[in-house]
């Protein structure tokens, strides 16, 4: 059937009295926001507070003082930046939605502590920052040409992707769920025909036409009484279909690059946390719902729910916490089998939507070693750029000195008996070889000049351009 409402209900986590969360990976979607059909959409003020609202949530679980699972070592009110680490892509939308849940999740020091928050002079008088002592936190903003925005945005720029996703609309299944569709549609295309024309209020552009109407249906009260609940959530389930198949299929891997990338991103943070005995507290990622879908499919959440098929609200994060069973806040010496990984998800900010656990790759534990887990999601991953270049099959700018750059390490190390040099070492190396090289020229060039001084004055007032034109050499080659 058609009819769907698409409520996550969540397997209740059921944790420990004596554990020890050494750290946490968020990755968030954006907050309400005006609808996509339009150029310049942006974040409402709505949204701007569901994603405060949402770090405040992360907050009280996990920094404020007597915390249920706080963080172990993590500053409570004054944020330390080395404890913090956030990446977006540098869309207005994404980093605001990064900007406003870090706000929630550190607010003005002058709200949690004003003696923090004040600063005595020698003269005797006090001075608090701007904005009841705001809080900066940075956030790594990821261009379109910036190779990590791979990482959060993994299926943009991506041909494979691009043309994987587009043979959906070629199944039997699409071509069904259009024809079966079209009635239910027509009732729309009184209210949409001057926006994207008649022949566009369809399954064919079933996110737009959802997209269009919900957002109507928050923010235009006139609009909004002439639209059925009912009509809502069958027009969102239409989407969550067309969405999820334009995002996953367990046959055509391609649909799932952006789920690919993201969990090699989820690796190589987790990575650094765990090299660094947890010195970064809290991680956060921001991207849309495309990359939410791919990622539930490429992990197979949907063993643990059919729900996790649908298009995830507003505002809904999913969390990976790093903790140990143990009441010790030493970081394990052996992370691979005393570090464990749960998985978390949160649809949503309404007062009823929890963080709730979920197993993981179709198992029934919500929860498993951090080794065990590197392995299995490391096999659903895009590790490296070069992959990425190649998987996508992507002309991006950056893809021809990745792929270039992999090309020449695999064949010097596959070269009969060479074991393959690190670059640290390979690096000495050239060093080495450039500054013998350089003495060797710049001995020859001396005695060449002593020999050569009964030059005339016209070759001497040649050599200027030439030193010129070396400059402008070795400039170019230093950008």
């Amino acid at each position: 059937m058609l009819l769907k409402c698409i409520t996550l209900t969540a397997l209740a986590a059921t944790p420990t009295l004596a554990q020890t969360v050494h750290s946490v990976l968020v990755f968030t979607r954006h907050g309400d926001r005006t609808a996509k059909y339009y150029p310049g959409y942006h974040m409402t003020n709505l949204g701007a507070n569901q994603l405060y609202s949402s770090g405040g949530f992360y907050r009280q679980r996990y920094v404020d003082e007597g915390a249920p699972s706080r963080v172990a070592g993590i500053s409570a009110d004054e944020v330390i930046p080395s404890q913090i680490w956030a990446s977006a892509p540098d869309q207005a939308i994404l980093y605001q939605t990064a900007t406003n849940f870090l706000q929630g999740l550190y607010p003005p020091l002058g709200e949690l502590n004003s003696t923090l928050a004040t600063e005595e002079l020698a003269n005797g008088t006090s001075s608090q920052a701007p904005l009841n002592g705001y809080q900066f936190i940075l956030v790594h903003g990821e261009g379109d040409t910036d190779p990590d925005t791979i990482w959060l945005k993994g299926d943009e720029a991506c041909p494979a992707y691009d043309t994987a996703s587009k043979s959906y609309r070629q199944s039997e299944e699409y071509q069904r769920t259009l024809s079966q569709s079209a009635d239910f549609y027509s009732r729309f295309t009184p209210l949409l025909a001057n926006i994207m024309g008649a022949e566009n209020v369809s399954y064919s552009h079933g996110f737009d036409v959802f997209d269009l109407l919900n957002v109507a249906a928050i923010h235009n009260a006139s609009i909004a009484s002439g639209i059925e609940p009912e009509d809502l959530d069958q027009l969102r389930y239409l989407a969550n279909e067309r969405e999820w198949n334009h995002n996953y299929n367990a046959t055509q891997p391609d649909r799932s690059i952006g789920g690919m990338a993201l969990a090699g991103g989820f690796l190589r943070q987790l990575r650094s946390v765990v090299d660094s005995q947890a010195k970064t507290k809290f991680s956060l990622m921001a991207g849309s719902y495309d990359t939410f879908l791919a990622f539930f499919g490429l992990t197979n959440l949907t063993a643990a729910s059919s729900d996790f098929q649908g298009l995830p609200n507003y505002a809904a994060s999913m969390a990976l916490e790093l903790y140990t069973d143990d009441s010790n806040a030493q970081f394990p010496a052996t992370p691979e089998q005393d570090l464990m990984v749960r998985f978390l998800f949160r649809n949503g900010t309404d007062e009823g939507d929890g963080l709730d656990a979920y197993p993981l790759f179709g198992g029934s534990e919500e929860s498993m070693p951090y080794g065990r887990f590197v392995e299995a999601l490391g096999s659903r991953s895009i590790h490296t750029l070069a992959d990425w270049c190649t998987t996508c099959q992507s002309e991006q700018a950056f893809c021809a000195t990745a792929t270039r750059s992999d090309a020449a390490a695999g064949s010097a190390s596959n070269e009969p008996g060479s074991s393959g040099l690190s670059d640290g070492a390979a690096g000495a190396i050239g060093a080495v070889v450039a500054l013998a090289v350089v003495a060797i020229l710049g001995g020859a060039a001396f005695l060449i000049l002593r020999r050569k001084t009964h030059r005339s004055d016209a070759a001497l007032t040649r050599r200027p351009a030439l030193e010129k034109r070396l400059s402008d050499s070795e400039r170019s080659d230093s950008v």
